[in-house]
């Protein structure tokens, strides 16, 4: 699954203001004083640029996503330091590890399948920064009746294939921490809530029109009506969307 460039600039200011800041710092330690950094489905580089001014300017960045317009982006945004790698995430057996010191990934656990997730935590040895995963809450102001219909509607939704097989959806937080505790990591997490205000129209009304899709793809009859009254008013919109943010280090791991 791909999303656009032009919704990925969307988001990235709301994602940067998310972010826990205590894990990115921790995350930034944890990989070392030579960095190589493994980001799985980087889209335009998103996550290398949260983590610049964080990292030594002689990071390596492995940038791994299977759409080359995005990773194209990415690359020439990430600067020489950065290799990229086109491919299936499906394929973690190829997905280039060694040497690797840190490995990260943003909004992406909650679009993978729970097999694909035990798989990829059992290629890790290394600490696993995981960010802005989808956590299965919202909220909006001005409310509307039918906002908890929309919600139900759309996590039911976020459950259905996205590339991975049968998505994780808001499951996606605590089934990762649970695996990787499982696998031997210790785990930090961290709430990392979209707060979306007066300044954010363009991104507020791409966000009302993709809920209210997917809400009425998974049935919800009242989607067009709330896309319809939300859309009239988005500067007079603000809502919040949750996230979380988690850390794995192995076991015994300095």
């Amino acid at each position: 699954m791909s999303f656009s460039a032009d919704w990925l600039a969307l988001r990235e200011p709301a994602d940067l203001a998310a972010r826990d800041k205590h894990l990115m710092q921790q995350a930034a330690l944890l990989a070392g004083p030579d960095p190589i950094i493994l980001d799985l489905g980087c889209g335009t580089g998103a996550t290398a640029r949260a983590l610049s001014g964080l990292l030594p300017p002689h990071t390596v960045w492995r940038l791994v996503d299977s759409d080359s317009g995005l990773l194209k982006r990415a690359a020439e945004q990430t600067g020489l330091s950065a290799e990229t790698y086109l491919m299936d995430l499906n394929k973690i057996e190829d997905l280039p590890l060694e040497g690797v010191t840190l490995v990260t990934a943003s909004a992406l656990l909650d679009l993978v399948s729970e097999p694909w997730l035990i798989a990829l935590i059992a290629r890790l040895d290394v600490p696993f920064y995981a960010a802005l995963t989808y956590d299965g809450t919202m909220s909006w102001a001005p409310t509307d009746p039918t906002d908890e219909e929309i919600k139900a509607m759309f996590n039911r939704h976020q459950h259905t294939d996205k590339g991975f097989g049968p998505a994780l959806g808001p499951d996606a937080a605590n089934r990762t921490i649970e695996v990787l505790q499982d696998a031997g990591f210790a785990v930090e997490n961290a709430q990392s809530p979209w707060q979306l205000s007066h300044g954010m129209e363009e991104m507020v009304l791409e966000l009302v029109k993709g809920i209210a899709q997917a809400a009425d793809d998974a049935g919800a009859e009242c989607a067009t009506d709330w896309w319809q009254a939300r859309r009239k008013s988005p500067h007079e919109i603000s809502c919040m969307i949750g996230h979380v943010d988690l850390l794995a280090k192995p076991t015994g791991k300095p």
